[in-house]
C-alpha cells in the first residue's frame, strides 16, 4: 500500500485570453493554486483550482497550512475519507468558497493519481456516460462588447462550428439587453443557441421583468439572474417564466443544490468543480441533478469539466473559455461543435511544469 509522501503547492497567475467583464466584475487575472502529491512509490498526481483575481493566496495558506500536512502518510485511495477529513477539519470555514477551492485542489490531485495508476482517463473511472458533449462559447459575450462586435463574435462561433454562444447582460437598462440579444438573434439564426448570465446583478423584480422580455428570443437559459443565496428569490422567478434558470456556479456545496432542487428553484444546474470542493463532491451534484430529470453544464473549467460531463449522462454543455493555455501542452478537441474528452490517464491536463516553475508567485514543498 503506498503512502502520500510529498506533497507541492503553486499558485500561477494566468491574465484572462481577452478582456472579461459581466455585470458586477471584471475578470482580472485567474490565479490558480496548484497542487501535485507524490508517493513513495513514485505515483503522482496533480490538482488546481482557480480564482478570479482575489483571494489565491489565501487558498495557499490554507493548503499549506492546514490541509497538506493532513496528507502526508495517508493512502491516496482513500478519496472519500480524506474529503471528508479535510472538510470536517476545516470545519469553521466551511460552507464557503475558500474551503471549498482548497479542498478541490487536493481531491483532483487525489483523481488524477488514481486514474494513471489505473491506466484511465477521468471520463472512463468517472463513469464514461457519453464520448462527446455539445460545446458553447462565451468568449465573444462579454458585458463591455458594443453590438457590432457581439454580433461579429457570434457570428464567428457558429462559423466554427460552436452549437451555441453565452451573452453577458445586466446592462443600465431592459432596452438595452433586448437591442443586443435580438442583433445576435437575427444574425445567428433560430437553430443556434443564445444562454444569457446576469452574474447575480438583479433583484427579484428586475428578474422577472427581464425574464419577461428576454422570453421571445427563445434563450436557452437564464444564468444567475440573482444572488446566489436567494433561494426564495429564484424559485419565484422560476414559476413566473418559460425560460430555464441555470444556477451553480456560485454554490458551493452539495447540500444547497438540493435544497434550490427540491424548491424547483432551477432547471439548469452548473456546479463548478473548483467552487463544489472538487471531483468528489461535484459527481454527487450531477446525480443529484439526474435524478431530478436536470441537466448539468458546468461553469468555466473546460479542461477539467470536458471530462466530467462526459462522465455523466445528464451533462448537456461544455462551456468554452480557454484559460490553461500558458502552463499546459495539452488543448481541449473539438469536433463538430462537441468537445471530446482525452482518452490519456488522469484528469486530461498535461501540464507544461518548466512554465509553472518559471511563472509561480507562491511554492511549498512538505516531506515526509
Amino acid at each position: 500500500m503506498s503512502r502520500i509522501s510529498r506533497v507541492e503547492i503553486w499558485q500561477v497567475n494566468l491574465p484572462p485570453k481577452v478582456p472579461r467583464s459581466d455585470a458586477i466584475q471584471s475578470f482580472v487575472t485567474q490565479e490558480t493554486p496548484m497542487l501535485r502529491v507524490t508517493c513513495d512509490d513514485g505515483a503522482q498526481g496533480t490538482g488546481y483550482t482557480y480564482t478570479i483575481g482575489t483571494g489565491g493566496s489565501s487558498v495557499v495558506s490554507l493548503l499549506a497550512d492546514h490541509l497538506a500536512p493532513r496528507l502526508l502518510g495517508r493512502d491516496p485511495d482513500d478519496i472519500e475519507a480524506i474529503w471528508k477529513d479535510l472538510f470536517f477539519h476545516t470545519h469553521a470555514t466551511a460552507v464557503g468558497a475558500i474551503t471549498a477551492l482548497a479542498l478541490a485542489a487536493v481531491d483532483t490531485a487525489l483523481w488524477d493519481l488514481r486514474c494513471r495508476r489505473l491506466g484511465l482517463p477521468l471520463w472512463k473511472l468517472a463513469g464514461g456516460a457519453q464520448p462527446r458533449v455539445p460545446v458553447y462559447s462565451t468568449e465573444g459575450g462579454w458585458l463591455q462588447l458594443p453590438v457590432d462586435t457581439l454580433v461579429a463574435e457570434s457570428v464567428a462561433a457558429k462559423q466554427a462550428g460552436f452549437r451555441g454562444v453565452k451573452i453577458k447582460v445586466g446592462k443600465p437598462h431592459v432596452s438595452e439587453d433586448v437591442a443586443r440579444l435580438r442583433a445576435v438573434r437575427d444574425a445567428v439564426g433560430a437553430d443556434f443557441e443564445l444562454m444569457v448570465d446576469a452574474n447575480q446583478a438583479f433583484t427579484v423584480g428586475e428578474a422577472i421583468r427581464r425574464a419577461h422580455h428576454f422570453e421571445p428570443l427563445d434563450l436557452a437559459w437564464f444564468e444567475e439572474p440573482l444572488p446566489a443565496e436567494d433561494l426564495g428569490g429564484h424559485a419565484r422567478l422560476a414559476a413566473s417564466t418559460t425560460l430555464p434558470v441555470a444556477v451553480g456556479e456560485s454554490i458551493y456545496s452539495l447540500q444547497h443544490f438540493r435544497e434550490y432542487l427540491q424548491r424547483e428553484a432551477c432547471s439548469i444546474v452548473q456546479a463548478d468543480v473548483a467552487r463544489i470542493g472538487g471531483i468528489t463532491p461535484w459527481l454527487k451534484t450531477a446525480h443529484l441533478a439526474e435524478s431530478f430529470n436536470v441537466p448539468i453544464c458546468p461553469h468555466f473549467l473546460m479542461e477539467l469539466h470536458v471530462s466530467l460531463c462526459a462522465a455523466v449522462p445528464n451533462a448537456a454543455w461544455v462551456e468554452y473559455i480557454p484559460q490553461l493555455d500558458d502552463v499546459t501542452t495539452s488543448r481541449i478537441a473539438i469536433q463538430d461543435g462537441f468537445a471530446i474528452p482525452p482518452d490519456s490517464p488522469g484528469i486530461g491536463i498535461d501540464w507544461d511544469w518548466p512554465a509553472i516553475e518559471r511563472s509561480a508567485v507562491a511554492r511549498h514543498d512538505l516531506r515526509i
